[in-house]
């Protein structure tokens, strides 16, 4: 089990930024560091994850993997410039002559889905997916990407989720606005490719989301049950109630209580009226907003 004082998560990229010099852009990108392992979630729309990890002294060429939550853009649009800024960048032909190092990329197989995007009231569909080939990137910058659909762990106490169970009734995809194209029609998309990273600390478990398309709460009881800890510590990321009622989110504040988590840190798809129920429902103690920048460490058991 993890020590929590060990712990330390840097916020890269988030919508907003917390300071001067540093960068807000829509998108989601967080590196976990412990006693043993430096793991970047996610990485960003564009640049952001890179300019602000070089402004907070962070070195992106100490991370040990990386792992995806999911395949939309505003997760993985930075992924070429952050295996070009780890020292991965080669050219095929002497890629394996350099010896240089090979970065593993855990997520799941859907991520390469042609997936798009279609707003209310809108007839374009507008594309979202991962903006790179998996051939570029296995080629030129040394990726090797380990897919799954079942929970992945990259160490005894950190797990990346896998698939999440749709197990309760007022949470769900949004299959109106998020689609996948498949031969030339467009179709709901379920998004299994959402996922999430559990630790295991001597403070309970702490949740880092990615976007939560699948369920915020959904993710939570998931993370329960694939590491046997029922105690939350904390939940920060991407909560996807940017558009939820108002009974999602007297649900969602309901369960989150009665699970007593104990520190809950929004970010990316929150949306500013969600977030302001949150932090009215939860009150201090427990609500932060969390944005690029922001620096989360823990004071242990």
């Amino acid at each position: 089990m993890l020590d929590a004082k060990s712990l330390r998560l840097a916020t890269l990229s988030e919508n907003t930024a917390k300071s001067l010099w540093l960068i807000g852009e829509w998108g989601w990108s967080i590196l976990i560091e412990s006693e043993d392992e430096r793991i970047l979630f996610d990485t960003g729309l564009r640049l952001s994850a890179t300019h602000n990890a070089e402004m907070m002294g962070i070195d992106l060429t100490t991370i040990d993997r990386i792992a995806l939550s999911h395949g939309h853009v505003d997760h993985t649009g930075g992924l070429r410039d952050i295996l070009e800024r780890m020292g991965s960048e080669v050219g095929r032909s002497n890629f394996l002559d350099r010896h240089e190092r090979i970065v593993d990329i855990v997520c799941h197989p859907d991520v390469w889905g042609q997936k798009f995007i279609r707003y209310a009231g809108e007839t374009e569909y507008g594309f979202r997916g991962i903006p790179f080939r998996k051939e570029e990137l296995e080629l030129r910058q040394g990726a090797r990407f380990i897919e799954s659909r079942d929970p992945f762990w990259l160490t005894e106490d950190i797990v990346w989720s896998g698939e999440v169970p749709m197990t309760n009734d007022f949470e769900q995809v949004a299959h109106i606005c998020f689609l996948r194209q498949e031969d030339g029609s467009f179709l709901p998309d379920p998004l299994t490719d959402d996922a999430a990273l559990y630790m295991r600390t001597n403070l309970g478990l702490v949740v880092i989301l990615g976007c939560a398309h699948r369920g915020m709460i959904n993710t939570i009881h998931h993370a329960r049950e694939v590491t046997g800890m029922e105690k939350v510590h904390m939940v920060v990321g991407g909560t996807h109630l940017v558009k939820a009622s108002e009974s999602q989110l007297d649900s969602t504040v309901r369960e989150l209580k009665r699970l007593r988590v104990e520190k809950v840190g929004v970010s990316h798809c929150t949306g500013q009226e969600s977030a302001a129920k949150l932090a009215s429902s939860l009150g201090s103690d427990v609500f932060f907003y969390n944005n690029a920048g922001n620096i989360v460490t823990f004071l242990g058991g």
